[in-house]
């Protein structure tokens, strides 16, 4: 099961990515702009998400996704790491992060990652 140190090391592994502490807990950003939180207790994890796709992967796995009441007005979703099946699915969730918050430069320079699904 992928922990918080999983999480800062996958992040960390991706492209102009840095990690600022901001409201007591680490964030993870491209180019400056977040992509990821891991809350206090680091248990879960808070990753962009459009908001039309995070209420199906919700629906569809309601052990693993959940919108934050804070959070619902924003394009994020939370994910339960103890539901995250192994370090793989952890990068595909943090990469897809990435790409939505990554700058097109970034995007054209490491196509590798793919383009985002939506903004």
């Amino acid at each position: 099961m992928p922990d918080a140190e999983d999480v800062r090391r996958i992040a960390l592994s991706l492209p102009d990515t840095t990690e600022k502490i901001a409201w007591s807990m680490p964030t993870f950003r491209v180019a400056g702009k977040m992509f990821a939180t891991v809350p206090e207790d680091e248990t879960s994890i808070a990753v962009r998400c459009p908001k039309e796709e995070r209420d199906e992967l919700v629906l569809a796995e309601p052990g693993k996704f959940w919108i934050a009441e804070h959070e619902a007005q924003f394009a994020w979703v939370r994910v339960r790491l103890g539901a995250v099946e192994d370090e793989a699915e952890l990068r595909d969730i943090l990469a897809d992060s990435w790409r939505q918050a990554a700058p097109t430069r970034l995007l054209e320079a490491y196509p590798e990652l793919g383009l985002p699904t939506a903004e």
